[in-house]
Protein backbone atom coordinates (compact mmCIF):
# COMPACT_ATOMS: atom_id res chain seq x y z
CA UNK A 1 0.00 0.00 0.00
CA UNK A 2 2.75 2.54 0.66
CA UNK A 3 4.24 1.97 -2.74
CA UNK A 4 0.52 3.63 -3.76
CA UNK A 5 0.47 6.85 -1.24
CA UNK A 6 2.07 9.33 -3.64
CA UNK A 7 -0.62 8.61 -6.24
CA UNK A 8 -3.31 8.58 -3.84
CA UNK A 9 -2.46 11.21 -2.26
CA UNK A 10 -2.52 13.40 -5.58
CA UNK A 11 -5.50 12.20 -6.68
CA UNK A 12 -6.96 13.26 -3.58
CA UNK A 13 -6.53 16.51 -4.54
CA UNK A 14 -7.95 16.24 -8.20
CA UNK A 15 -10.83 14.33 -7.00
CA UNK A 16 -12.70 16.08 -4.14
CA UNK A 17 -14.49 14.10 -0.83
CA UNK A 18 -17.34 12.90 -2.73
CA UNK A 19 -15.02 11.33 -5.22
CA UNK A 20 -15.91 13.76 -8.19
CA UNK A 21 -14.01 16.61 -9.78
CA UNK A 22 -14.98 20.03 -11.35
CA UNK A 23 -11.57 20.22 -13.44
CA UNK A 24 -10.87 23.62 -15.43
CA UNK A 25 -9.22 23.09 -18.54
CA UNK A 26 -6.96 26.02 -19.29
CA UNK A 27 -4.37 24.43 -21.45
CA UNK A 28 -6.65 25.73 -25.19
CA UNK A 29 -3.48 28.77 -25.54
CA UNK A 30 -0.76 26.01 -26.76
CA UNK A 31 -2.96 25.44 -29.73
CA UNK A 32 -5.56 28.08 -30.54
CA UNK A 33 -3.39 30.71 -28.96
CA UNK A 34 -4.96 33.89 -26.94
CA UNK A 35 -8.76 33.02 -27.84
CA UNK A 36 -11.72 34.76 -26.29
CA UNK A 37 -11.66 33.95 -22.41
CA UNK A 38 -8.17 33.72 -21.82
CA UNK A 39 -6.74 36.88 -23.10
CA UNK A 40 -5.73 37.14 -19.66
CA UNK A 41 -5.15 33.87 -17.95
CA UNK A 42 -3.83 35.15 -14.98
CA UNK A 43 -6.93 37.06 -14.05
CA UNK A 44 -9.06 34.09 -15.24
CA UNK A 45 -7.46 31.33 -12.97
CA UNK A 46 -7.70 34.21 -10.13
CA UNK A 47 -11.24 34.58 -10.28
CA UNK A 48 -12.20 30.29 -11.16
CA UNK A 49 -9.97 28.62 -9.13
CA UNK A 50 -11.73 29.17 -5.67
CA UNK A 51 -14.86 27.03 -7.75
CA UNK A 52 -13.13 24.06 -9.19
CA UNK A 53 -11.09 21.19 -7.94
CA UNK A 54 -8.41 21.18 -10.23
CA UNK A 55 -6.74 22.72 -13.09
CA UNK A 56 -5.20 21.69 -16.41
CA UNK A 57 -3.03 24.02 -18.06
CA UNK A 58 0.78 24.19 -19.60
CA UNK A 59 3.65 24.77 -17.64
CA UNK A 60 4.54 28.30 -18.86
CA UNK A 61 1.16 29.60 -17.94
CA UNK A 62 1.45 27.70 -14.43
CA UNK A 63 4.95 29.35 -14.27
CA UNK A 64 3.76 32.65 -15.28
CA UNK A 65 -0.20 33.25 -14.10
CA UNK A 66 -1.13 30.82 -11.36
CA UNK A 67 -0.17 31.72 -7.50
CA UNK A 68 0.11 29.01 -5.88
CA UNK A 69 -2.81 28.42 -2.65
CA UNK A 70 -2.96 24.47 -1.81
CA UNK A 71 -6.29 24.99 -3.28
CA UNK A 72 -6.78 23.43 -6.15
CA UNK A 73 -5.42 19.87 -7.47
CA UNK A 74 -2.76 20.41 -10.71
CA UNK A 75 -2.89 18.67 -14.07
CA UNK A 76 -0.03 19.58 -15.96
CA UNK A 77 -0.49 18.82 -19.82
CA UNK A 78 2.97 18.27 -21.42
CA UNK A 79 1.80 17.60 -24.64
CA UNK A 80 1.59 19.86 -27.26
CA UNK A 81 4.00 21.18 -30.36
CA UNK A 82 0.55 21.23 -33.13
CA UNK A 83 -1.23 23.90 -33.91
CA UNK A 84 -4.64 25.11 -35.58
CA UNK A 85 -3.23 26.95 -38.45
CA UNK A 86 -0.43 24.00 -39.01
CA UNK A 87 -0.10 21.22 -41.16
CA UNK A 88 -1.73 18.60 -38.59
CA UNK A 89 -3.38 19.19 -35.30
CA UNK A 90 -3.03 15.57 -34.79
CA UNK A 91 0.76 15.61 -34.33
CA UNK A 92 1.09 15.75 -30.82
CA UNK A 93 4.10 15.07 -29.05
CA UNK A 94 5.41 15.02 -25.33
CA UNK A 95 6.80 18.79 -24.48
CA UNK A 96 7.88 19.02 -20.55
CA UNK A 97 9.68 16.05 -18.73
CA UNK A 98 8.69 14.15 -15.60
CA UNK A 99 11.17 15.60 -14.07
CA UNK A 100 9.95 19.24 -14.72
CA UNK A 101 6.51 18.46 -13.61
CA UNK A 102 7.57 16.96 -10.50
CA UNK A 103 9.45 20.51 -10.25
CA UNK A 104 6.48 21.92 -10.11
CA UNK A 105 4.57 20.31 -7.67
CA UNK A 106 2.09 19.00 -10.53
CA UNK A 107 -0.70 16.38 -9.32
CA UNK A 108 -1.18 14.60 -12.53
CA UNK A 109 0.19 15.24 -16.10
CA UNK A 110 -1.84 14.74 -19.19
CA UNK A 111 -1.10 14.01 -22.62
CA UNK A 112 -3.11 13.29 -25.84
CA UNK A 113 -3.78 10.01 -27.93
CA UNK A 114 -5.30 10.64 -31.58
CA UNK A 115 -7.03 7.05 -32.30
CA UNK A 116 -7.51 6.87 -35.98
CA UNK A 117 -5.32 9.33 -37.12
CA UNK A 118 -1.71 9.43 -39.14
CA UNK A 119 -0.21 9.81 -35.42
CA UNK A 120 -2.48 7.72 -33.69
CA UNK A 121 0.91 5.15 -33.47
CA UNK A 122 3.22 7.89 -31.75
CA UNK A 123 0.51 9.27 -29.31
CA UNK A 124 -0.38 5.97 -27.88
CA UNK A 125 2.98 4.85 -27.74
CA UNK A 126 4.54 8.10 -25.78
CA UNK A 127 1.28 7.52 -23.66
CA UNK A 128 2.23 4.10 -22.45
CA UNK A 129 5.57 4.73 -22.06
CA UNK A 130 4.69 7.93 -20.02
CA UNK A 131 1.88 6.11 -17.68
CA UNK A 132 5.08 3.18 -16.89
CA UNK A 133 8.25 6.39 -15.79
CA UNK A 134 5.12 8.16 -14.11
CA UNK A 135 4.45 4.63 -12.28
CA UNK A 136 8.19 5.44 -10.64
CA UNK A 137 6.88 8.76 -9.11
CA UNK A 138 3.41 8.38 -8.14
CA UNK A 139 2.11 10.79 -10.08
CA UNK A 140 -0.79 10.13 -12.32
CA UNK A 141 -1.40 10.55 -16.28
CA UNK A 142 -4.44 11.74 -17.37
CA UNK A 143 -5.60 10.88 -21.28
CA UNK A 144 -7.09 12.55 -22.98
CA UNK A 145 -9.30 10.82 -26.27
CA UNK A 146 -8.53 13.92 -28.58
CA UNK A 147 -10.10 13.84 -32.22
CA UNK A 148 -8.32 16.94 -34.06
CA UNK A 149 -10.70 18.57 -36.48
CA UNK A 150 -12.74 15.67 -36.47
CA UNK A 151 -15.80 16.52 -34.84
CA UNK A 152 -17.94 13.91 -35.83
CA UNK A 153 -16.09 11.37 -34.13
CA UNK A 154 -17.02 13.34 -30.77
CA UNK A 155 -20.94 11.86 -31.27
CA UNK A 156 -19.55 8.20 -31.86
CA UNK A 157 -19.87 6.11 -28.79
CA UNK A 158 -17.74 3.27 -30.71
CA UNK A 159 -14.84 5.58 -31.13
CA UNK A 160 -14.91 7.12 -28.17
CA UNK A 161 -15.44 3.17 -26.59
CA UNK A 162 -12.12 2.09 -28.47
CA UNK A 163 -10.55 5.38 -27.17
CA UNK A 164 -11.12 5.15 -23.61
CA UNK A 165 -10.45 1.12 -23.88
CA UNK A 166 -6.91 2.60 -25.75
CA UNK A 167 -6.21 4.85 -23.19
CA UNK A 168 -6.78 2.11 -20.02
CA UNK A 169 -5.13 -0.55 -21.21
CA UNK A 170 -1.57 2.05 -21.86
CA UNK A 171 -1.76 2.82 -18.42
CA UNK A 172 -4.08 5.80 -17.67
CA UNK A 173 -4.90 6.75 -14.53
CA UNK A 174 -8.04 9.34 -15.40
CA UNK A 175 -9.37 9.26 -19.00
CA UNK A 176 -10.98 12.38 -20.50
CA UNK A 177 -13.44 12.31 -22.93
CA UNK A 178 -16.12 13.60 -25.07
CA UNK A 179 -19.99 12.60 -23.66
CA UNK A 180 -22.07 11.24 -26.30
CA UNK A 181 -25.96 10.72 -26.20
CA UNK A 182 -26.22 7.04 -27.22
CA UNK A 183 -25.03 4.40 -25.04
CA UNK A 184 -22.19 6.93 -22.95
CA UNK A 185 -22.60 4.23 -20.37
CA UNK A 186 -20.82 1.36 -22.79
CA UNK A 187 -17.86 4.21 -23.32
CA UNK A 188 -17.78 4.73 -19.50
CA UNK A 189 -17.80 0.78 -19.24
CA UNK A 190 -14.58 0.68 -21.70
CA UNK A 191 -12.59 2.52 -19.32
CA UNK A 192 -12.46 -0.82 -17.05
CA UNK A 193 -12.83 1.06 -13.92
CA UNK A 194 -10.34 4.13 -14.70
CA UNK A 195 -12.24 7.38 -13.75
CA UNK A 196 -13.67 9.04 -16.82
CA UNK A 197 -13.92 13.41 -16.91
CA UNK A 198 -15.89 14.61 -20.08
CA UNK A 199 -14.82 17.40 -22.07
CA UNK A 200 -16.73 20.48 -22.71
CA UNK A 201 -15.65 21.49 -26.53
CA UNK A 202 -16.58 24.32 -28.23
CA UNK A 203 -19.03 26.28 -26.34
CA UNK A 204 -22.99 24.96 -26.67
CA UNK A 205 -25.86 27.33 -27.32
CA UNK A 206 -26.73 27.26 -23.92
CA UNK A 207 -26.21 26.63 -20.21
CA UNK A 208 -28.79 24.03 -19.64
CA UNK A 209 -27.34 22.39 -22.46
CA UNK A 210 -23.79 22.04 -20.62
CA UNK A 211 -25.69 21.13 -17.29
CA UNK A 212 -27.92 18.38 -19.05
CA UNK A 213 -24.65 16.71 -20.56
CA UNK A 214 -23.28 16.86 -16.82
CA UNK A 215 -25.70 15.56 -15.24
CA UNK A 216 -26.63 12.32 -18.10
CA UNK A 217 -22.70 11.97 -18.12
CA UNK A 218 -22.46 11.21 -14.01
CA UNK A 219 -25.86 8.87 -14.17
CA UNK A 220 -24.04 6.66 -16.96
CA UNK A 221 -21.30 6.75 -14.24
CA UNK A 222 -18.15 9.62 -15.45
CA UNK A 223 -16.64 11.17 -12.15
CA UNK A 224 -16.59 14.85 -13.41
CA UNK A 225 -15.83 17.36 -16.07
CA UNK A 226 -13.23 18.93 -17.26
CA UNK A 227 -14.06 22.17 -19.23
CA UNK A 228 -12.75 25.21 -20.30
CA UNK A 229 -14.95 27.26 -23.37
CA UNK A 230 -17.86 26.52 -22.08
CA UNK A 231 -17.19 28.10 -18.49
CA UNK A 232 -14.51 31.13 -19.25
CA UNK A 233 -15.89 31.80 -22.69
CA UNK A 234 -19.91 32.53 -20.64
CA UNK A 235 -20.83 36.12 -19.22
CA UNK A 236 -21.38 34.53 -15.71
CA UNK A 237 -18.37 31.97 -15.28
CA UNK A 238 -18.38 31.15 -11.21
CA UNK A 239 -22.27 30.83 -11.55
CA UNK A 240 -21.15 28.10 -14.10
CA UNK A 241 -19.17 26.57 -12.51
CA UNK A 242 -21.19 26.50 -8.87
CA UNK A 243 -23.94 25.10 -11.24
CA UNK A 244 -22.11 22.45 -12.45
CA UNK A 245 -20.67 21.51 -8.92
CA UNK A 246 -24.43 20.54 -7.88
CA UNK A 247 -24.95 18.93 -10.62
CA UNK A 248 -21.75 16.74 -10.69
CA UNK A 249 -21.03 16.61 -6.97
CA UNK A 250 -24.98 16.56 -4.80
CA UNK A 251 -26.89 15.12 -8.23
CA UNK A 252 -28.68 18.00 -8.19
CA UNK A 253 -30.63 17.54 -11.93
CA UNK A 254 -29.69 20.75 -14.27
CA UNK A 255 -32.99 22.39 -14.45
CA UNK A 256 -32.84 22.85 -10.55
CA UNK A 257 -29.42 23.86 -10.92
CA UNK A 258 -30.00 26.65 -14.06
CA UNK A 259 -32.82 27.52 -12.20
CA UNK A 260 -31.03 28.61 -8.97
CA UNK A 261 -27.88 30.43 -10.87
CA UNK A 262 -29.63 31.81 -13.74
CA UNK A 263 -32.79 32.01 -13.03
CA UNK A 264 -36.00 30.47 -14.40
CA UNK A 265 -36.44 30.28 -18.12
Amino acid sequence: MSELFGKQNRLSRIFNKSGKSIMLALDHGMALGPMQGIERPGEVLKKLTPYTDSIMLNKGILKNCYVPDGHVGIVLRISGAATIVGEDLTRESITTTVTEALRLSADAVATSIYVGTPSEHSTIRELSLLCDECETYGLPVLAVTAIGKDRERKTDPRYLALAVRVAAEMGADIIKTYYCDENFEKVVEASAGVPIVIAGGPKMDSVLDVLKIAENAVKAGALGVDMGRNVWQHEKPVEMLLALKEVVNEGTNAEEAYAKHFGRK
